[in-house]
């Protein structure tokens, strides 16, 4: 069974019902990470899970509303740890190298103090005792990874690979993930305009979660066709890939309020189940 936890679904404005993009994945007894928008963290702990239980995170590209939270999640899967659990492995398109070195790499990291301060204070090594852990206290390591389209890794019974989308390029680059379980398949869109890639990507899915960003007539003759995707667009992808569930995300902050015309749109071409996701949603398939 797909097990998604919406976390984070919507864009760089910030509103009551969302902002920013995340999603939390179960994969067997494990939790994967798509994105790490603003307040990632909170909404994660919120839905249960705590970053420790999140061994993968995936980013889909680095406009601020997708990795403005990383620095915060990074810091408390360290500041909450005891020593044992398994290494963070972090995978994107560049720059999620460069940005998690500057974030907590040695020396030049915005947050190295904090690592430095935790693991020699006697109240941050009383604390990190207090939870279990045994001293002398580590400084954890990241496997920070920029990785190129096609196969990222797998495990039992599952299997992730990524395609390249088309969204800001040359200034970022971005991906669409397709998760590959035993049953099921599950992709994440990011944030693109319709294209051949992510149409492949998607065939035959269980589940696209997809960037509906905005009503097609807000869309025509203005910039944001070439780098989003609307109600309309969402719906089509939906129908070429012949997906069975779409998940729709990335909704500015005042689609709720057309909601049905948005849902719609997105029927004037797929026929199939629509999911309007919400920020701390549980979506089982």
């Amino acid at each position: 069974m797909i097990n998604l936890k919406i976390l984070c679904s919507g864009t760089p404005t910030p509103s009551e019902i969302r902002w920013g993009s995340a999603y939390a994945l179960q994969i067997g007894n494990e939790w994967f990470m798509f994105d790490c928008g603003p307040a990632a963290t909170y909404k994660l702990t919120k839905a249960g899970i705590s970053p420790l239980d999140v061994t993968n995170l995936f980013f889909t590209h680095h406009h601020s509303d997708h990795d403005a939270d990383y620095a915060c999640f990074l810091l408390m899967r360290f500041d909450q740890s005891i020593g044992k659990e398994k290494i963070l492995n972090v995978y994107g398109p560049p720059p999620t190298e460069q940005l998690t070195k500057r974030l907590v790499g040695e020396e030049i990291g915005a947050y190295w103090h904090d690592y430095i301060a935790r693991t020699n204070h006697p109240l941050s090594l009383w604390a990190y005792q207090d939870r279990g852990g045994e001293l002398p206290r580590e400084i954890p390591h990241i496997n920070s990874n920029d990785i190129e389209p096609g196969f990222v890794l797998n495990g039992e019974n599952w299997k992730i690979s990524c395609k390249r989308v088309e969204h800001v390029q040359p200034y970022l680059d971005s991906l669409a993930y397709r998760v590959d379980m035993k049953n099921q398949s599950i992709v994440f869109s990011g944030d693109t305009r319709p294209c051949e890639a992510l149409v492949n990507i998607s065939a035959n899915a269980d589940a696209l979660v997809m960037e509906c960003a905005r009503l097609d007539r807000e869309m025509k003759g203005n910039a944001t066709a070439q780098s989003e995707s609307s109600a309309l667009d969402a719906g089509k992808v939906a129908k070429e890939a012949n997906v069975k569930n779409l998940i729709l995300t990335h909704q500015v902050h005042y689609l709720d309020e057309y909601k049905d015309e948005v849902i719609n749109e997105v029927k004037s071409n797929f026929k199939g189940n629509i999911i309007w996701a919400d920020e701390l949603m549980t979506i089982k398939i």
